[in-house]
C-alpha cells in the first residue's frame, strides 16, 4: 500500500515545468485487458517522460510494448496482466501528474481500492472490442460497473470514461455512440458524476495526448487536455480539526519548561491546525493548547491545513501513536457502533459475528460484524437481502468496536469516514469501510 509520505515525495521528485501547477493524482481502472497499462505508457512516451534507454528495454519482437512501462513485477510481465498498483509521474507545461495503474482482475480489487482512496480523478477504460457495439442497448462488463461504483463509493471527485480500441472496430463512430450511450445510462442510474467521455486508441495514440480530428464524430479535447483541467482534491478545511498522531518525538533539550517537551507528528486530516488553538486528545479526553506548529521541514508556522506537520502542546500530555488530537469545541463524538458501506476484498466471505482489526488513521481496534444488512447488485444496483458478502462484493453492514472511534459520514469526510478491516490471523486487508 502506498503511503501519503510516498506520494508527497513523488510530487516533489517529479519533473516540474510549471512551478505553481497543482499535481493531479489519478488512476486508470476498468476491466482486465482494456488497455490501462498501454494508455499510461502512451501518456509517458508522448509527453517525453520516458528515456530512450528505458524504451529500449520494453521491446518485444522489435515492437515497443507500452504496457511494460508500468508492469514492473516479473509475474506481471510473464502473465501480461497488472497485479499491483504501479505509480508513474510526468509533467506537461501546465501541470504535474501522478498516475496509479490499477489492476483489472477481480481478485486484485483491493489494490484498485487502495489506489482510488487517495485519487483526485479516475479514468475508466472501456474496451470497445469486448462489447456488442452494434447494439444501442449493449451490456457493460461487470468489472467496468464494479470499478465505477467503487469510484462513487470512494468519492473520487472526477470520473472520465475513455472508450478504447475503437481503431479495431469496423464502424468507430457507431461503436462510440452506442458505448457512450450505455455508459451514460449506467452513470445516471448509479448517480455517478461523469466529467467527460473521450474515444481513444492507446495503441496508436489517438486522442490520448494529441487530438485525432474527425474521428468517431468526436470534436472535443484529448484525454490529456481533459486531465489538465480537472481539479485537485482540496483539503477538508471546512471540517473541524482532526490530527492522527503518527510519531512522537522528544526534545533533546530537557530544560524546556514553558511548554511540552514532545513533538507530535502526523498529517492534518481535516480542518486547520493553528497556534493557540484549544485541542482535546482522544481517547484520553485531556485538553491542552497548541503552543507551536512545525512544517515537515521543521519551520515554525502559524497554521497548517492538509499537510504533514508537527505540533507541540503548552504542557505535558500523554499522547501516543494512534491517538487523535481534535479541536476541543469540534463536537466530534466517539462511537462504538456504526452503519457502513463496505467493499469486501477477502477471499473468505464476510459473515456476522466475525472479528477483525479495524484501522482508523493510525489507531487499531477490534471490530465485530454485528449484521449484514444487504448486498448491492452491481448489475441492477438493487439492494438484495444477504447473510454474507463474498469476495469483491459491496454491501451495507453494522460494525461494533471494542473501543470507541471518532468518525464522520464518508460523505462529509473521506478521512474520518473511512477505515479498513484486517484479518486477525492472515493480516490481509479484508475490506474498505465507508461510514454512512
Amino acid at each position: 500500500m502506498t503511503t501519503t509520505a510516498n506520494l508527497d515525495a513523488a510530487i516533489n521528485a517529479a519533473p516540474l515545468f510549471a512551478p505553481n501547477a497543482n499535481a493531479l493524482k489519478f488512476i486508470t481502472c476498468g476491466s482486465v485487458d482494456d488497455g490501462k497499462s498501454t494508455l499510461i505508457g502512451r501518456l509517458l512516451v508522448d509527453t517525453k517522460a520516458v528515456l530512450q534507454d528505458h524504451l529500449a528495454g520494453v521491446q518485444r519482437q522489435g515492437e515497443t510494448d507500452l504496457a511494460l512501462l508500468t508492469d514492473g513485477l516479473s509475474a506481471e510481465r510473464e502473465q501480461g496482466i497488472t497485479i499491483d498498483v504501479a505509480y508513474r509521474y510526468f509533467s506537461t507545461e501546465t501541470r504535474k501528474f501522478i498516475i496509479g495503474d490499477a489492476p483489472g482482475h477481480e481478485q486484485y480489487t483491493r489494490n484498485m481500492v487502495t489506489a482510488a482512496s487517495s485519487a483526485d480523478a479516475a479514468v475508466v477504460l472501456v474496451d470497445a472490442t469486448k462489447l456488442d457495439w452494434h447494439d444501442a442497448q449493449l451490456t457493460l462488463l461487470p468489472q467496468t460497473r464494479r470499478h465505477s461504483l467503487l469510484l462513487k463509493l470512494l468519492r473520487v471527485p472526477s470520473v472520465v470514461f475513455a472508450i478504447n480500441k475503437l481503431d479495431a472496430v469496423e464502424d468507430a463512430t457507431l461503436a462510440y455512440q452506442n458505448i457512450q450511450g450505455a455508459l451514460a445510462k449506467f452513470a445516471t442510474e448509479a448517480g455517478i458524476n461523469v466529467k467527460a467521455w473521450v474515444p481513444v486508441s492507446a495503441l496508436k495514440g489517438w486522442n490520448v495526448v494529441d487530438k485525432q480530428d474527425n474521428w468517431c464524430g468526436y470534436a472535443g479535447p484529448s484525454l490529456l487536455q481533459i486531465l489538465e483541467t480537472l481539479p485537485s482534491t482540496p483539503a477538508e478545511a471546512d471540517v473541524a480539526l482532526s490530527f492522527p498522531v503518527q510519531w512522537v518525538e522528544k526534545f533533546h533539550d530537557s530544560n524546556v519548561t514553558h511548554q511540552g517537551r514532545r513533538v507530535f507528528w502526523g498529517r492534518v486530516a481535516t480542518g486547520t491546525l493553528s497556534v493557540g488553538q484549544s485541542v482535546k486528545v482522544f481517547p484520553s479526553g485531556q485538553t491542552a493548547t497548541v503552543a507551536q506548529v512545525l512544517s515537515a521541514t521543521r519551520q515554525e508556522k502559524s497554521k497548517v491545513t492538509g499537510q504533514s506537520a508537527g505540533l507541540v502542546l503548552d504542557r505535558e500530555v500523554d499522547v501516543s501513536r494512534g491517538d487523535w488530537i481534535v479541536a476541543a469545541d469540534a463536537g466530534l463524538e466517539a462511537q462504538r457502533q456504526i452503519d457502513a458501506t463496505i467493499a469486501w476484498m477477502d477471499d473468505e466471505p464476510l459473515v456476522a459475528g466475525r472479528l477483525y482489526w479495524a484501522l482508523h488513521g493510525h489507531r487499531w481496534v477490534k471490530a465485530k460484524v454485528q449484521r449484514v444488512v444487504h448486498r448491492l447488485n452491481i448489475n441492477t444496483l438493487a439492494k438484495e437481502e444477504a447473510s454474507e458478502l463474498p469476495a469483491n462484493s459491496v454491501g451495507h453492514v453494522t460494525l461494533a468496536f471494542q473501543e470507541p472511534l471518532i468518525t464522520l459520514p464518508f460523505a462529509k469526510s473521506r478521512i474520518l469516514g473511512a477505515l479498513i478491516l484486517v484479518d486477525t490471523a492472515s493480516h490481509k486487508t479484508s475490506g474498505a469501510v465507508l461510514v454512512n
